[in-house]
């Protein structure tokens, strides 16, 4: 087997973000497996054919991302912002918040838009792993809602998606979607099967291992979880870890998220620079509100989604599904979406400084067009850039040391 230069690379650098492109455009030759403290990576069992190598090498978001329509600097493409929820209480309540994407999914599939839907839902094998589900009816869009904070792949599957009849509506992470939207440029057939395309703002993808240490800091054992929720249910919603007797132990979303899962979260994610999925059609995340330092309060109270509208198609899919009443939604000006997302607005700041560590230390790093990290970087300040010059250098050299130890 000859390896891929085009894995090598991604590898090298620890770029991989997981999505599954790869062994959606090489079937039988790249599949993803679950190594390390529990990240989802590429292992390729045959010699790729030049046609499969090249697509790879353009389109993994490891390697290459573009944000080809002009965008804000912090927020990409926006036609209109709007904050809502679903109409339906129950999904409201069982979503992360407010259950925009699901409505808007509910909305596909009962106008008979789409037949079936690509999302992630929980592991049925592993409560807090994901798997790719295909649902094809408004109730499974509600048994797969509310946040998955773990790897998963979704285009590992993407023959099968393309190959299957019918018409489909997709919900990926922003990578997911980036290197999507950069294989339908090769291959004619993804705008054709799957029309739209959805996204979440993401702050990062944390490793299985932080899951597990959420489990086991509520005092559940491995063998005794039955079900394990990031969010939802509420908004934010706590992490439910439910015993197999029907016990159950909760832990604030501000504990699990903010004290622990962050801290498990892959390298590829500190230098993204679309955590907003700026190549979706539509786009939901968490309307926070702040105190007056800056910070989300994460106290509970009934859901609220931010939802940008990035294209033609997308604005059109949410004006539907709010004429048709399953989405209740109101104008935000797009200058208010800094308070909402202080995290964004944070990690696009440093993205610039971030990957000038990588350069100064030779090691590869992906190649973003049409992002606009300058003027995020100079808002950041001299200070902050340097500390995350120094920190991401920090990161880089310590890894480098461990693989030589090991």
């Amino acid at each position: 087997m000859t390896p891929s230069p085009a894995l090598g690379r991604v590898a090298r650098g620890d770029l991989c973000s997981g999505c599954g492109g790869c062994a959606g455009l090489a079937p039988g030759r790249i599949e993803m497996v679950m190594e390390g403290p529990g990240w989802l990576r590429p292992r390729q069992s045959a010699t790729l054919d030049p046609a499969q190598e090249e697509a790879i090498a353009a389109t993994c978001p490891g390697l290459t991302v573009e944000q080809d329509r002009p965008g804000h600097p912090y927020w990409g493409p926006v036609l209109e912002c709007r904050t809502g929820h679903s109409t339906d209480p129950a999904l409201r309540h069982q979503a992360s918040s407010g259950g925009g994407i699901s409505a808007l999914l509910v909305h596909l599939l009962e106008t008979g838009a789409v037949d079936r839907v690509i999302q992630i839902a929980a592991s049925d094998a592993v409560p807090v792993a994901n798997e790719t589900v295909v649902s094809v009816t408004p109730a499974e869009v509600f048994a797969a809602a509310g946040s998955r904070y773990a790897p998963s792949a979704p285009l590992a599957r993407l023959e099968e998606i393309l190959e299957t009849p019918g018409r489909a509506a997709f919900v990926g992470k922003p990578c997911d979607v980036a290197a999507l939207r950069a294989i339908a440029k090769r291959d004619p057939r993804v705008d054709a099967k799957i029309p739209w395309i959805l996204s979440f703002f993401c702050a990062g993808v944390p490793s299985q291992t932080g899951a597990e240490a959420v489990v086991t800091k509520l005092g559940v054992a491995p063998d005794d979880l039955a079900a394990f929720r990031y969010r939802g249910d509420g908004w934010p919603g706590h992490a439910t870890a439910t015993r197999r007797d029907g016990g159950v132990e909760r832990m604030s979303y501000n504990d699990s998220w903010g004290d622990i899962l962050t801290q498990h979260v892959q390298f590829r994610c500190k230098i993204c620079p679309d955590g907003v999925g700026g190549a979706a059609d539509a786009v939901c995340a968490d309307a926070w509100e702040c105190d007056e330092t800056g910070y989300p309060v994460f106290e509970e109270r009934d859901g609220s989604s931010l939802i940008l509208s990035r294209t033609e198609k997308g604005e059109a899919l949410v004006r539907a599904a709010m004429e048709a009443g399953r989405l209740a939604a109101d104008p935000l000006p797009l200058d208010a979406v800094k308070a909402m997302q202080p995290g964004q607005v944070s990690r696009k700041r440093g993205v610039a400084a971030r990957l000038a560590a990588l350069a100064a230390l030779g090691r590869p790093r992906p190649s973003y067009r049409g992002f606009r990290l300058l003027s995020p970087a100079m808002e950041n300040g001299l200070v902050a850039n340097l500390r995350n010059t120094a920190g991401t250098a920090r990161r880089v050299l310590r890894e480098l040391r461990d693989r030589k130890r090991r």
